[in-house]
Parts: structure tokens; sequence; C-alpha cells
């Protein structure tokens, strides 16, 4: 009956320990995807900067192509920038919390992770 129970609480930390693992990979992944976003955007906002405010421009919107012009655009690529830096801080925040929480769990429970080599 003790080694059952010892199996047993062995699986649901294995268990626990897999979750705290995929949810910061779920984390880690998502913050890739908000970089890169941002990257684009910066990249976009550089290239029309120096241009003329009446020059046309082309911008995606829900899968359609829409002609605008660059003062048009140049406003809410800044927008969309800062929001999209606004999540990637709150991501950043919630990573770093789950480290620690897990952290914290891991030491509560006296887990030791080995490594497969």
């Amino acid at each position: 009956m003790a080694s059952e129970a010892a199996v047993r609480k062995q699986q649901d930390l294995q268990t626990q320990y897999q979750n705290y693992k995929s949810t910061l990979q779920s984390l880690a992944q998502k913050v890739g995807e908000i970089e890169q976003e941002i990257e684009e955007h910066k990249l976009v906002t550089e290239t029309l900067e120096p241009l003329p405010g009446d020059r046309k421009c082309f911008r995606l919107i829900n899968g359609v192509l829409v002609e605008r012009t660059v003062e048009d655009v140049l406003p809410a690529l800044k927008t969309n920038s800062d929001g999209l830096k606004q999540v990637l801080d709150e991501l950043l925040k919630q990573y770093k919390s789950k480290q620690e929480e897990m952290d914290k769990w891991k030491k509560k429970n006296n887990v030791q992770v080995v490594q497969n080599p």
C-alpha cells in the first residue's frame, strides 16, 4: 500500500511538473511571436517614415488589401506597435511569475529534475 501511494505521488509530481513546463513553453512561444510582430512593425514604420504623407501605400486589414496613404497608416502602426509592447510586457511578467511559482513548487516538494542524456 505504501509503495502504491509513493508511486501515485511520483506520478502526480511528474504531471504537475509537465503542466508547469508546458505553460512556460506556451508563454515563451507567444513572447517570440509578439517580438517578431514588433520587429515587423518597426521595419514597416522605418520604411514609411521618410516618405511623403500623401504617398499611396497598402495595408492588409482582416485579409483584405486596402489602399491608404502614409499619413493614415503611420499612426495606426505606432498604436499597434505600442499595444504589442504592452502585451509583450504582460507576457514576460506572466512567464517570470510562472517560473517563480514552479521554482517554489519544486523546492516545496523537493523535486529535482534529471535531464536525459
